[in-house]
């Protein structure tokens, strides 16, 4: 008896649902996921120059290690797994470090050359890639180390923001004898002018009353 109801029940939403809604409840898309690859040993890679990524030089499809993760292309999609072998989650995005990886690398790796100069690269144990990638990146480890063993790079300068120069202060220029007036309190100004000597021409006529003065004691004598 329960089970015809069940299917009542059932007819009834099949019934009163429409059909995208419901096949709507289920959206998931099955993405399948790359073969696995099987390393007899733990891989060694070496760092692309100019960057910080790693790559697995000895198999013929790309996994590269950035940032912690492990990264593969397949299929026209990426992968990434926190291990080298398994593990393997689809990426939905491209992710920003391969803007920066020349499609031609393997045969710059198989030639030891980067950008016309010889590359001395060196092969890095996949455990000490492990440990040290983010210790490496934060203190710019291949930078220092002869520029990632290409000789003669001149590693590209990181664009910096650019500081304004501070400017040195200007001298101070001399105020004029008006500004400083202007400026002075009144009780300062009354003081200069009292005691500033007149300056100027003589009293015109002082000469000629001096000598009619004389004249007159003359005629008094």
């Amino acid at each position: 008896m329960k089970k015809v109801h069940f299917g009542i029940v059932l007819l009834a939403l099949a019934l009163v649902i429409p059909v995208p809604t419901m096949a709507g409840v289920d959206v998931g898309v099955n993405i399948s996921l790359p073969p696995l690859i099987v390393f007899s040993a733990p891989p060694e890679v070496v760092v692309i120059p100019e960057t910080y990524v790693y790559a697995v030089p000895d198999v013929d499809v790309d996994i590269f290690f950035y940032d912690g993760w492990w990264w593969r292309p397949w299929e026209g999609r990426w992968y990434r797994s926190r291990r080298y072998g398994s593990g393997w989650a689809y990426y939905r995005r491209v992710p920003s470090f391969y803007g920066g990886i020349p499609s031609g690398w393997r045969n710059d790796y198989r030639d030891r050359r980067w950008r016309g100069h010889p590359w001395n690269h060196h092969r890095i144990p996949h455990q000490q890639v492990q440990k040290n990638w983010g210790n490496w990146k934060k203190t710019n480890h291949w930078e220092k180390q002869q520029t990632w063993g290409v000789q003669g790079l001149k590693p590209r300068t990181r664009s910096q923001p650019h500081s304004r120069a501070v400017e040195p202060k200007s001298r101070a220029k001399p105020q004029s004898r008006e500004v400083q007036r202007r400026q002075s309190p009144p009780q300062h100004r009354e003081v200069q002018q009292r005691s500033k000597p007149r300056q100027g021409k003589p009293e015109r006529g002082g000469k000629e009353k001096h000598e009619r003065k004389q004249e007159r004691q003359q005629d008094r004598r």
